[in-house]
């Protein structure tokens, strides 16, 4: 009897390792498909949007560089609204990181065609991502250096209250809204 239990227990035991081999195999198998399809998208191949949407959100964070590099930007943006508040604090910063280089991208692409209605809101917006991404992670290099640059593009000051009776030397004591084309990492 105790021998039966032992064989029972010894064969229980060779299909739960069996189990967790398959299983742990898939895994590597999707995470190995996944970086695949990574490296394709940055690569500047597209892939299917099936693929996309039944992978992990750093694939559609791929995704989204892909629609950047092409400056199909309303898709990278839509792309990266769908994964704002996916995965863990890094990779929430990532895509909020990258979200800022998006909209950094399109501002200074307006400030150079001098649409500079178009190029502050932009700035604005890329400057918002790069905060909340540097909330989330502090030490994120790349993302302090884009927002300085962001911050070249369309400084924040106070607004100057010059008197009425003193229009002469207005244009002296103001700053300009854009005091170059920064040249940066976005």
């Amino acid at each position: 009897m105790i021998r039966t239990i032992r064989h029972m227990t010894l064969w229980a035991m060779l299909a739960a390792a069996l189990t967790a081999f398959v299983y742990s195999a898939a895994m590597l198998y999707g995470i190995h498909q996944d970086n695949d399809l990574i490296r394709q998208l940055t690569s500047g191949k597209d892939v299917a949007v099936n693929k996309v949407i039944s992978g992990e959100p750093e694939l559609r964070l791929a995704r989204a560089f892909y629609f950047k590099q092409k400056h199909r930007y309303d898709e990278a943006l839509s792309t990266l609204s769908l994964i704002m508040d996916k995965g863990d604090q890094k990779f929430q910063a990532k895509a909020r990181y990258n979200l800022g280089n998006l909209y950094l991208e399109q501002a200074i692409q307006q400030a150079k065609a001098m649409n500079m209605n178009q190029a502050l809101p932009l700035a604005g917006l890329a400057k918002q991502a790069y905060r909340q991404s540097l909330a989330l992670d502090s030490g994120n290099w790349d993302g302090k250096y884009n927002l300085e640059v962001a911050m070249r593009l369309l400084p924040e000051m106070d607004r100057v209250d010059m008197p009425d009776d003193e229009p002469t030397n207005q244009k002296s004591q103001l700053w300009t809204t854009v005091p170059g084309f920064p040249r940066g990492l976005p």
